[in-house]
Parts: C-alpha cells; structure tokens; sequence
C-alpha cells in the first residue's frame, strides 16, 4: 500500500491474505493436508440454505408457538448490538471516505435497510446482519470509495455463497493468514476513532470525557479477553461481546451525565467530523 503502484496499491489487503495463504501452505504440511482434505471434499456447487433451518419449513409443520417466541426474544437484543455496530462503522466510514452519510442519506435509510437484510436473513435461518467493520480498514488503505465497487463486491459473494470449495477454502484458512489481516484491519478501525476525538477536539481535562472514555476501553478490551457477558433470561441466555457492551455502556452515559460541550448540527467544534455540519466536506 505504501510502495505499491497501480493495482498492487488498490488491493494489499487481498494480496496479503493471498501470499500468506500459499507461505502458511508451503511452510506447513499439517495446513497443506488440512485445506487439501476440506476442499476436496466439497462439492462445486450448492446452496447456501439448509432448507430444515428456514422459517418457511418451521411453518410449514406443526411447531412449537413458545419456541418462536423465545427465538424472537432471543434475537433482538444481537439486533440490538449490530445496530450499534451499525452506527459507529457509518461513523467511522464517513469520517475515512470525507463525507456525512449520517447525514446523507441518513441513519433512519441506512438503519432501515440493515433492518430488511436482517429480516430476510432470518427467514431463511441466518442471524441478524452485522456491518462489515474491516471494511473501513480496507476504504483506508486502498482509498477506493466508489460504491460500485461495494455493490460488485456484493455480487461476487452472492456467487461465491453457491460454491461450497470456496466455503471449505475460507473456513481451512490458516489462523496466522486470519490474525494478520484481522490485526492490520481492526488495527485501521482503531486508528479512524482515535482520528474521530481529534477531529472533534474532545476535551479529556473534563473528568466526564475521560470517566466515559475511560468505561468504553475498559469494557470493550476487559468483556472481549474474559468472554461475553451472559444473562439468563428463563430458559435462555442473552450473550452481549465486549464492543456491545461498551457501546451501550458509553451511549447511556453519554447521555446521562451533565457537562456536554457540544450539541450536534449547531456547534462549530470539530467541523471536520461526521457528526457535525458539512461546511469541512465542502470544502474538499
């Protein structure tokens, strides 16, 4: 990314994972027999949906109203959480691309289509939706912004979901190839928010800011290394991971505690961050 030229400085990302891959291979037999087994046994194509585990084939017999109920009350509170994650990677990504999608075309339009993903990927048995947070670490090295390039991206993967080889290729993936680029582009994440509280020129001489600040490390490095926070609920368990946690932990103090220095859309205090006017954008 920094050396490259050309195609090599738009995709070190894909590059890296891929040399990795075939060093991590070539270095060890026991990964070389490992990826060699899964990928070969895989089928070329297949569907993604395991019919069993869909919406319409619970409805489709005689089932159990209780247990749709206690899915429903399980899943919302993981919406809860990746909406969350939702609003920081719009943040976060506004802040990386230059431009306020919190603002255009929204959060309520953005939400909204999370929330239709999310209830199409239950009909079909999967989990609530997630953002994708690495790939704002992918906007900040390559520097291609384009949403075509977001939507071709899309594309493959829908193709790619029907070929179980590729699956198998992904899931065998050597865990030193997935540290590495999990590492630079968490890494990347960490650097946009750092770069967020110097664009709004937060004051930590104020014992609230630092108080805040302060929970939310706390608790998104201390949940992550202890494991995720279960609560029971009857006969069920609600888990929340550590970056759920502290960012609802920092939301609701944020929201509580006196001493705000800023109002949103109407102070001039770091103009050049997503969350306030649009004068810094323009001016680009």
């Amino acid at each position: 990314n920094i050396w490259g030229k050309g195609m090599v400085k738009i995709v070190p990302i894909l590059l890296g994972v891929v040399g990795s891959y075939v060093f991590a291979l070539i270095v060890d037999p026991a990964s070389r027999e490992s990826v060699a087994s899964a990928v070969s046994q895989a089928a070329w194509f297949g569907s993604p949906v395991i019919w069993d585990n869909t919406v319409f084939a619970l409805l489709s017999r005689e089932h159990d109203s209780g247990l749709l109920v206690t899915s429903a009350v399980t899943i919302a509170p993981i919406a809860l959480a990746t909406m969350v994650e939702h609003i920081g990677d719009m943040c976060a990504i506004s802040s990386t691309v230059g431009e306020n999608f919190v603002a255009d075309p929204g959060l309520h339009r953005t939400l909204t289509g999370d929330g239709l993903a999310t209830t199409i990927a239950a009909l079909f048995g999967a989990p609530a939706n997630t953002t994708y947070g690495e790939n704002t670490g992918v906007l900040a090295l390559s520097k291609v912004y384009d949403p075509r390039v977001i939507r071709l991206a899309a594309l493959f993967a829908i193709i790619l979901s029907f070929c179980p080889k590729f699956a198998a290729l992904i899931v065998a993936m050597p865990a030193a190839t997935m540290g590495g680029v999990s590492l630079v582009l968490y890494g990347m994440i960490s650097a946009v928010g750092v770069r967020n509280v110097v664009e709004n020129q937060v004051d930590f001489t104020k014992s609230r800011n630092v108080l805040i600040a302060a929970m939310i490390l706390g608790l998104a490095v201390g949940v992550s290394y202890n494991g995720a926070i279960v609560i029971p609920i009857g006969s069920m368990t609600i888990s929340l991971s550590g970056l759920a946690v502290a960012a609802l932990v920092g939301i609701f103090m944020n929201a509580v505690l006196p001493g705000k220095d800023y109002e949103f859309g109407t102070n001039a205090q770091g103009d050049t961050s997503v969350n306030f006017g649009t004068d810094a954008y323009e001016k680009k």
